[in-house]
């Protein structure tokens, strides 16, 4: 599934200190071999180069932990 600046989406990485939050699509980045990146805006910071399986649409009821 692709994301698109603003939409609402639950980040999934271990590695994050934003592992299992609710962000926002700030950009979308596509690397040389035509995968997409985003970049993550969460109430505390963001990620960077989040790759597309890392994402998954947020419903309208998950709320900013």
């Amino acid at each position: 599934m692709s994301f698109e600046e603003d939409d609402r989406v639950i980040l999934h990485d271990e590695h994050s200190e934003h592992d299992g939050e609710v962000g926002t699509v700030t950009q979308k980045m596509e690397t040389m071999f035509g995968d997409a990146n985003y970049i993550v805006s969460f109430e505390e910071g963001q990620e960077q180069g989040v790759p597309e399986d890392n994402l998954e649409p947020a419903e309208e009821d998950d709320e900013d932990d």
